[in-house]
Formats: structure tokens, C-alpha cells, sequence
């Protein structure tokens, strides 16, 4: 599980700088607005953390179609949970906004690993 849980965080980094580039890219390049750049950088960015995810992190060969379903759920999930704790750390515990939502990473990325694991990606015994 240790392998799983390096490459499940470098395919994190990948696939934000991927999404950074596209919100930048349509930014500057076609001056996009920011939600239209953000939007689509997010979408990349789950896309390919999808197919890294799926291929390279779990070595998932089930159903693609199942596994998007899932992994997009487990996307939801993790970041209400990441927008809970920080909202909460901010309105209820006065916690610096900048600090939050760092301190919101750490549940989120568990979550997202987690429920990626067993859920989105799960390993399925066919008997």
C-alpha cells in the first residue's frame, strides 16, 4: 500500500500542474474568464488523474465506465469534506483562511485516496 500511496500523491502533483496550465493556457492564450478556465482546468486535471489513477496508482482492469462513476463520486466526497474543514476552521475556530485550507489537504487527500482504494478502483474477486 505504501507504492500506492507515493504514486496516488505524484499523480496528484501531475495532474494540478496539468490543470494549472490549462486554466493558464486558456487564460492567456484565449482570454478565457476565470470560471470557464477553472472549470476546464478541474475537469483535465480529474481526467487525467483518472487514467493515472486507474492505470498506474491501483492497476485497476475492471469496467472504465463504473470506475469513472465512482472516482468522480469519491472526488465529491473528499472535497465536501476539504470545504467542511475549512469552512468550519474558519467561521467556527477563527482560523486564518490561508491556514485552513491547507490544514483542509491533509482530510481530503486521505478521503480521495481511501475511497479511491476501495471504492472507485476496488478489486473485484470473480469466483
Amino acid at each position: 500500500m505504501k507504492g500506492e500511496i507515493i504514486r496516488f500523491l505524484l499523480v496528484g502533483v501531475v495532474n494540478t500542474l496539468v490543470g494549472l496550465v490549462v486554466i493558464f493556457g486558456l487564460k492567456f492564450f484565449l482570454q478565457a474568464g476565470d470560471v470557464l478556465a477553472n472549470a476546464a482546468g478541474y475537469l483535465v486535471g480529474l481526467s487525467v488523474s483518472f487514467l493515472l489513477n486507474r492505470s498506474w496508482t491501483f492497476r485497476h482492469r475492471g469496467n472504465v465506465g463504473g470506475a469513472a462513476v465512482r472516482f468522480f463520486a469519491a472526488f465529491i466526497i473528499a472535497y465536501a469534506i476539504n470545504l467542511s474543514v475549512v469552512l468550519t476552521l474558519i467561521e467556527w475556530w477563527s482560523v486564518n483562511g490561508y491556514l485552513a485550507q491547507a490544514l483542509g489537504v491533509p482530510p481530503y487527500t486521505v478521503t480521495f485516496f481511501l475511497l479511491s482504494k476501495y471504492f472507485a478502483f476496488r478489486r473485484v474477486v470473480v469466483r
